[in-house]
């Protein structure tokens, strides 16, 4: 398998790879020139780091072998990155509760930050630096079980696509960030102890969700990093609501027009709070533009790549990136590691090159007989080893902010819990074919891929480590701030945590009063496209525009928006309607026609009035009943008239109030028999006017006879009869009931008697018309009679009123909404009572009251004779 892979790497990159001997020996056809550290033991973890800055390749000139490139500007953070490697596996030799009995060993090289010399050490690790071995095959356990490394997220894709074809687990452990890294199809073994930058970008809208920043700017630089966290910042930020006004790529070449133009988009932008996501070497030029034509009033979101870089942190950024927040890897503390460092001594062991060169830079001096020239004057000085490290201040010894050299750390101990689990198995109870276990011995990286996957520790400092499906660590950022320094540069300080798996589901905890905020008022910025729509209100997105630029809408009647930037309002329910603000639904205003409002007590009073009016003529007429006046117009007829209008003014009272089963039921039903026996009473009462003037003539002397009281009784029954049949079929079919109308108005419930069948209303209004106009029609017929008849004139004139009502009324009552329709009918109760009771008895009253020397059987005749 591992000759495949050295072909495979031979063929692609043009590495020295093994080939196979007759002898059946595996012989190494030759080295890298590698800086690296070494160490023997029973199992070997390899590692890659960023130990220098610059690779420089020598000149090609196509005419002898190429000499390898060398390595430039060496970097001191990343060697205390690869120490702690050293370190964490150093402490796990030591200690007996883990993987006892076996010593682990490595090999660590130095990257160069070149993805050639990356692959170049990568291509060591797998195919050993051993001159040959014993085995026709070229197969057996690889030199090395897993790589820490690479930093590098473009160097992960390349060397990860090649070493994943073998299952060969790489946790990277420190800076490989790229969310693409967690496609386990493309990757099936990679690893790694810092969150994928899916988890980044969810960590910063976790801040921008926190102050409601919706409207923001994204800048991005063109690599993997960049490409791929930008996608996923604009895919995640709309899920909260949120928008990006501008979205611009750093350029490679750092070419400053371009630098000038995306500086422009910035200034010209309404947001005040802009992302970004590059490294330090993308982002340095802007930043130098930014100082240059002095852009401030800008909130800067930092992502992890340089929210901790210590090239910004000068006095003369501190007026434009001051109050930066940005996420950055979880700083840890490791006991023991300083103490370590300061241990340090360098040796003649060629492999171990990398620790001969550090001590180089760190003293300055060389181990070279005879020294090295700087330049043409001066010579460094020659290296003892024995240089103490204790009185040294470089970042190699600061441990007071471990984030990457923590994620190597945890990344070993993953590497160690994964082994030590795989040594505990049980034969017959393993996870491989057979239920068979892994060997020791002939260890093969995708077993230890297996038992990876599976690991869950927690480490001294209290962090949990394990993965997921996708090989991604738990997403634990430190939110940073920065913030004036007394020296007046800017000094970066822990205000927060962003925990994806806080088990009390506070994903972001911020210490706001210990942010600095660099604006005059020392608050949070404004970063909206639009001000938030009140409850009340919806949102309507402005034509053109990104869905954070929107209108504020009020909900319509009947609609309520209860929360903040509501899309739609909600309908009330069917029996609620929304309050003046549009933000609750409160019960519907039941309208009926009440005895509490002017309206009612005006008609209570009237209907009260009316049947006063009618008792006091009743009592008149009662004190006066032997008086010419009431006896010539047929007294009991009278009696029965003015007790059927004093129940047209009482049934009155039934129409007002809520309405109940049974008031809906009796008014219309009392309103019908009390007109019917009131204008039955009339009708009565002209046929007896007609009766009584033509038995006053000689033809017709006997006309009184077929007329007489108990005809005169039976014909107002029956006819009222037939009114109570009406009455009596219309509630037994189809009883009025109450009912709650909306849709006269549909902010209020109108509370109404349906009338259950229109029949049996036309019906009862019909009949109460047609003995109206009958009672009419032979009224104005008899209205020529002489004046001791001449009650028919009367009796004309008080149907013409009732007749004029009642054909107002049904237009009126059609037109009138809820309880003024209610109104309008007993209006016309009233209107046709009152004109009856004026008409008929007024005169006759006038009479009795005012002048009684003409109520007399005298004055009457006298009347009549006259008339004739």
């Amino acid at each position: 398998m591992w000759i495949t892979l050295k072909i495979c790497l031979y063929l692609s990159f043009n590495c020295v790879s093994a080939s196979v001997l007759s002898s059946g020996i595996c012989q190494l056809q030759g080295h890298f020139k590698l800086n690296g550290m070494f160490q023997d033991g029973d199992l070997i973890i390899g590692g890659l780091f960023e130990v220098h800055f610059l690779t420089v390749f020598p000149e090609l000139s196509f005419r002898k072998k190429p000499e390898p490139p060398y390595c430039e500007q060496f970097d001191m953070s990343s060697f205390q990155q690869a120490q702690t490697m050293v370190f964490a596996i150093d402490e796990i030799n030591k200690n007996p509760n883990l993987l006892p009995n076996i010593t682990l060993g490595y090999y660590l090289y130095d990257n160069c930050v070149k993805l050639g010399v990356a692959f170049r050490a990568a291509t060591a690790l797998v195919s050993g630096t051993e001159e040959s071995f014993s085995n026709v095959n070229c197969a057996g356990p690889p030199p090395v079980i897993a790589v820490v490394g690479d930093p590098g997220s473009t160097h992960s894709i390349a060397i990860s696509s090649v070493l994943g074809l073998f299952r060969m687990p790489m946790v990277i452990s420190y800076f490989a960030t790229c969310s693409c890294l967690s496609d386990r199809k493309k990757y099936p073994s990679f690893f790694r102890t810092i969150p994928s930058d899916a988890f980044q970008v969810r960590a910063m809208i976790q801040i921008l969700k926190h102050f409601g920043w919706t409207w923001v700017g994204l800048l991005y630089s063109d690599d993997d990093y960049g490409i791929h966290a930008s996608q996923s910042f604009h895919q995640d930020v709309q899920l909260f609501g949120g928008c990006v006004d501008f979205s611009e790529m750093l350029p490679r070449d750092n070419n400053r027009r371009d630098i000038h133009n995306i500086l422009a988009v910035v200034q010209a932008s309404t947001a005040r709070v802009v992302v970004v996501f590059s490294t330090e070497a993308y982002l340095l030029p802007l930043m130098d533009e930014v100082a240059l034509q002095n852009v401030t009033d800008r909130q800067w979101i930092a992502s992890e790549a340089w929210a901790t870089s210590p090239v910004f942190h000068t006095q003369r950024l501190l007026p434009f990136l001051g109050g930066t927040l940005g996420i950055a890897i979880r700083r840890g503390e490791i006991q023991g590691l300083r103490e370590f460092l300061y241990y340090l001594r360098p040796d003649n062991n060629p492999r171990n090159n990398m620790v001969r060169i550090f001590w180089e830079n760190m003293f300055e001096c060389s181990f070279e007989t005879g020294g090295r020239k700087i330049d043409v004057e001066e010579e460094k000085k020659l290296c003892t080893g024995q240089e103490d490290l204790s009185n040294t201040d470089t970042p190699y010894t600061d441990v007071s902010e471990l984030r990457a050299s923590y994620n190597a750390y945890k990344a070993v101990y993953a590497l160690a819990h994964a082994l030590h689990d795989l040594t505990q198995c049980e034969e017959g109870r393993g996870p491989f074919s057979g239920n068979s276990c892994a060997d020791i011995i002939k260890l093969q990286p995708w077993q230890v891929a297996h038992y990876l996957q599976k690991v869950n520790f927690t480490t001294s400092f209290g962090d949990r480590v394990s993965f997921d499906e996708n090989g991604d660590a738990l997403a634990i950022y430190d939110v940073m701030n920065w913030q004036p320094n007394s020296d007046g540069a800017i000094r970066v300080s822990t205000v927060g945590v962003v925990n994806e798996g806080a088990t009390e589901g506070r994903v972001l905890t911020l210490d706001e009063d210990a942010i600095y905020w660099n604006f005059e008022n020392k608050k949070p910025p404004h970063s909206v496209c639009s001000e938030s729509c009140p409850p009340g209100t919806r949102r309507a997105r402005k034509k053109g525009l990104p869905v954070c630029c929107f209108d504020c809408l009020p909900c319509r009647d009947g609609e309520i928006s209860n929360s903040t930037d509501a899309i739609e309002c909600t309908p009330c329910p069917n029996e609620f309607w929304s309050n003046p603000n549009k933000d609750q639904c409160v019960p519907k205003e039941v309208e009926f026609l009440s005895y509490e409002e002017p309206l009612g007590i005006s008609l209570t009073t009237a209907s009260l009035l009316g049947s006063f009016f009618c008792a006091l003529v009743m009592v008149i007429f009662s004190h006066h009943r032997n008086t010419p006046v009431v006896r010539a117009n047929n007294s009991e007829l009278s009696f029965l008239l003015l007790f059927s209008l004093k129940l047209c003014f009482l049934c009155v009272l039934l129409f007002i109030g809520r309405p109940q089963l049974w008031t809906c039921q009796l008014r219309h039903a009392a309103f019908g028999i009390s007109f019917v026996l009131c204008v039955s009473s009339i009708l009565v009462k002209t046929m007896v006017v007609i009766a009584v003037f033509k038995s006053s003539r000689p033809e017709g002397k006997n006309a009184m006879k077929w007329f007489g009281a108990a005809q005169q009784r039976g014909t107002v029954m029956a006819l009222t009869a037939l009114q109570v049949v009406i009455c009596t079929v219309w509630l037994t079919t189809a009883s009025p009931t109450p009912y709650k109308n909306s849709q006269y108005i549909t902010s209020k419930i109108v509370y109404e008697c349906a009338i259950g069948s229109l029949a049996g209303f036309s019906l009862l209004l019909g009949y109460i018309g047609l003995l109206a106009a009958a009672s009419f029609l032979l009224a104005f017929l008899a209205r020529n009679l002489p004046d001791n008849f001449n009650e028919a004139k009367f009796i004309t004139f008080s149907m013409l009123i009732f007749c004029a009502v009642w054909i107002a009324f049904v237009p009126a009552y059609v037109s009138s909404p809820g309880k003024y329709a209610v109104a309008v009918e007993i209006f016309a109760i009233l209107a046709s009572s009152f004109g009856l009771l004026v008409a008929i008895f007024a005169p006759k009253c006038y009479i009795i009251l005012i002048h009684p020397e003409k109520n007399t059987k005298k004055a009457i005749m006298g009347r009549a004779t006259q008339k004739k």
